[in-house]
């Protein structure tokens, strides 16, 4: 009797086995075509991608600092300016 419990365990233990390889399968399976329905989804909604976004985001830093740079300097030209106007 106890080789046979034994071999039907064994069966119950290889069954199981199996069961949990086709079950991490399926998962596998099911992670790549969500994957893939939501890249068509975000592609359909044309989503910007986070390094595209970083990009234009420091172009936007860098433009605004210059902005601010030229303005000070329009600011002191007009200064200069009105000074050489006023002793004229």
């Amino acid at each position: 009797m106890t080789q046979t419990s034994n071999r039907l365990l064994d069966e119950f233990a290889k069954l199981m086995t199996d069961a949990a390889g086709a079950a991490q399968g399926f998962r596998r399976e099911a992670e790549t075509v969500m994957q893939t329905q939501a890249e068509r989804m975000l592609e359909k909604l044309d989503v910007v991608k986070r390094e595209e976004f970083e990009a234009v985001r420091a172009m936007a830093e860098k433009a605004r600092a210059e902005n601010e740079r030229l303005s000070e300097l329009v600011t002191q030209v007009e200064a200069r300016l009105a000074t050489l106007e006023g002793r004229a």
